[in-house]
């Protein structure tokens, strides 16, 4: 008996496969959702493409050819279009030039978004949409304002098999024009590579996890096991909820800035900037009350304490002028360790000097929006983003 229980227990290792970044044996249970992913049968490994893209679109005709543009230049004859690798735009209910502007490129199949059901999200339900269909090894998600470098797709999945990771996800180089921008988002990346230290997030022993759906690429039978965006459908953080499921479940997670392999805007008007930190900070960071506190704090410090050091060297008290030109430096240099402090901070957001040197003047404005966007998620339990109202 007990042989007959060890043979099966061999057959069954032996007829199993590890994918790319799991363990070496299967779970002891399998999820329910195991093997559910997908619409029709799995492809024959032999029908599989190297590489799906998906790129969800809702009225995006300012950017959305710019960023196909840089998709399609990577076909050439070793990674060509159509034979190696698809391209999906999907279409979720854009009523501007989106689905026109897609059409224009050869090679590109565009599908329109299932109807959304109550509980998901417009973006989790386009990429579920695509996902279904997808016929790559690995599926690539990007979104329609991202500028891809040229090899970068081939690139991004040389790395993940190089590193063993079933999901590999790039920060880009940010974008960024006008004053409230060029001022608030240095402060915002700087915060969010303090709570999301590449190097931990890569880590298999760390807990931390993060990934940015600007770019995130995850091995086929690693969504399959983790159970795609359908097992999150009312995220509205999908990419760091998804980035959280691979680390608890080994899939394996690399994490990184990759200012050599994309650039992106994310925002073109102040107010869609306002609307979308406010979507997305509280999810950010837990202790959303705490960070606005201590960047008022900040703020306080770097434009009162000069201030009050002036005032203190043209104090005209005779016996004590000496104490209050004293205090007056003391202030200074007190001012001089903040600066230090508070650029060397902000330096880690990898923007331009002088967007970080500008970067105190967003400082109320981050303070507000951290405010907001805790008030909205934690009291009203409700967000807003592209015209869409979503509980929190």
């Amino acid at each position: 008996m007990e042989n007959e229980q060890e043979q099966k227990a061999a057959a069954e290792a032996e007829s199993y496969k590890p994918v790319l970044g799991l363990s070496d044996a299967p779970p002891a249970e399998l999820p329910a959702f195991w093997g559910t992913v997908y619409d029709q049968p799995e492809p024959k490994p032999e029908e599989l493409l190297e590489l799906t893209v998906i790129v969800p679109a809702r009225d995006e005709e300012v950017c959305l050819a710019a960023c196909l543009e840089s998709l399609v230049g990577q076909s050439d004859e070793v990674f060509k279009l159509g034979r190696d690798w698809e391209l999906i735009v999907v279409d979720d209910q854009s009523t501007d030039r989106t689905v026109e502007i897609a059409r224009g490129f050869a090679g590109v199949t565009v599908i329109a978004a299932d109807k959304l059901e109550p509980g998901w999200t417009g973006k989790n339900n386009a990429i579920w949409t695509a996902a279904r269909r997808a016929r790559g090894r690995w599926l690539l998600f990007t979104d329609s304002d991202t500028i891809h470098e040229p090899g970068d797709l081939h690139r991004a999945m040389h790395e993940a098999a190089k590193h063993n990771v079933g999901m590999l996800s790039y920060s880009p180089r940010q974008i960024v024009s006008g004053w409230a921008q060029r001022t608030l988002m240095p402060l915002v990346f700087c915060e969010l590579s303090l709570a999301y230290p590449p190097a931990k997030v890569s880590d298999p022993a760390a807990r931390i996890a993060a990934a940015n759906g600007q770019f995130l690429l995850v091995e086929r039978e690693a969504y399959r096991r983790l159970g795609g965006h359908a097992v999150m459908p009312d995220k509205v953080l999908e990419d760091v909820e998804l980035a959280f499921m691979a680390k608890r479940r080994k899939v394996g997670l690399r994490f990184r800035y990759a200012a050599d392999a994309l650039s992106t805007r994310m925002y073109r008007t102040a107010a869609g900037m306002v609307e979308g930190w406010t979507k997305n900070l509280a999810l950010l960071f837990n202790n959303c009350l705490v960070l606005a506190l201590w960047r008022m704090i900040d703020f306080f410090l770097l434009f009162l304490l000069p201030v009050l050091a002036v005032e203190l060297w043209n104090a005209r008290i005779f016996a004590h002028s000496a104490q209050w030109l004293a205090a007056g430096w003391v202030l200074a240099l007190l001012w001089v360790r903040n600066l230090f402090r508070f650029y060397s901070r902000v330096a880690k957001s990898n923007f331009p000097f002088f967007d970080c040197a500008i970067s105190p003047l967003g400082l109320p404005l981050f303070v507000v929006l951290l405010y907001r966007s805790w008030f909205q998620h934690k009291i009203l339990k409700r967000v807003s983003w592209k015209g869409r109202s979503y509980r929190s």
